[in-house]
């Protein structure tokens, strides 16, 4: 069986395939068939404008109508198209979902914060298993921070704050905001000690990356990750694509990712931030399997 999930996020969108299939010993076998990215930059127009523009609808009607395509080449059985922070916020949000909605054949639904927290969340208690502890799990996006609290396996704590990458470029984060995720983290800090951080994003991965970290344990010190912000915070957005080989819709969104993940890792008083390359595009298409087809018969 083949499922995709659609991720509408502020910065970008993203479509993934994933295969689904029972062996004949019972074990569950899942391969990723493809993935794409499009740097649509949604909270561009929403963060500045309050809703999205007839420019920017346009190219997600064209980019819908290609994922649509894509997911017949691939013989897709099912999918779920989830919009986040930025069509949340924009004034004409559900209108143009209508719209895109008659236009390409694909319902996107807007899920709230605590929605987008609680599938992160499902994602990450299945990969650390029965782990024994207490874990933050955090996921930075272009218009939003959720952060999950987990308990040896079990979501005790889920928030979403309007935080965001493009929100800080546009100077559209409050330091009330930032005082009250700090109050939050460090309260949360003394209820659960021993907290250990979990980060999910592209931009955690791209700075994972350019850590010489353990590519086996995924883990990055958190001096690591001040070191690289440090190194990224001096240069340009050109220089960062040229010396650090950087995306264009990368090159300016890392420096303030770089920031929250390091004020949430001090709040916390963690040192060290495991990154497991897990995002909502993953949790959105496994919690579609998990709640529709998990008892299935799958070995095909």
């Amino acid at each position: 069986m083949r499922l995709a999930a659609i991720d509408i996020g502020s910065n970008g969108a993203r479509l993934l395939i994933k295969n689904f299939r029972t062996a004949q010993d019972g074990s569950q076998q899942i391969s990723r068939v493809m993935y794409m990215r499009v740097p649509l930059r949604l909270g561009s127009d929403v963060f500045t404008l309050g809703k999205i523009s007839k420019e920017r609808t346009l190219m997600m009607k064209h980019m819908l109508k290609a994922f649509y395509q894509l997911m017949k080449l691939n013989q897709v059985d099912d999918y779920r198209a989830c919009a986040t922070s930025a069509m949340r916020d924009a004034g004409n949000g559900k209108k143009v979902l209508e719209k895109l909605r008659k236009a390409t054949d694909i319902n996107i639904e807007i899920i709230n914060g605590r929605e987008e927290a609680r599938l992160l969340c499902n994602n990450i208690v299945e990969n650390i298993g029965s782990a024994k502890g207490n874990y933050a799990y955090i996921d930075v996006g272009g218009g939003s921070t959720e952060i999950s609290l987990l308990h040896d396996g079990v979501l005790t704590h889920s928030h979403s704050y309007n935080i965001g990458t493009l929100r800080m470029l546009g100077g559209m984060v409050s330091k009330d905001a930032i005082r009250q995720m700090k109050d939050d983290l460090t309260r949360f800090a003394r209820e659960m000690p021993g907290m250990r951080m979990i980060g999910s994003g592209g931009n955690i991965n791209k700075l994972f990356k350019l850590t010489d970290s353990d590519k086996q344990t995924r883990m990055v010190p958190v001096s690591e990750i001040k070191s690289v912000y440090e190194s990224l915070k001096e240069l340009s957005v050109e220089e960062r694509i040229e010396q650090y080989g950087l995306k264009v819709d990368r090159a300016d969104v890392i420096v303030p990712a770089s920031e929250i993940f390091l004020l949430v890792a001090e709040a916390l008083g963690c040192d060290a931030i495991q990154v497991p390359n897990i995002s909502l595009a993953d949790s959105i298409i496994d919690g579609l399997y998990r709640t529709k087809y998990a008892s299935s018969d799958l070995a095909m």
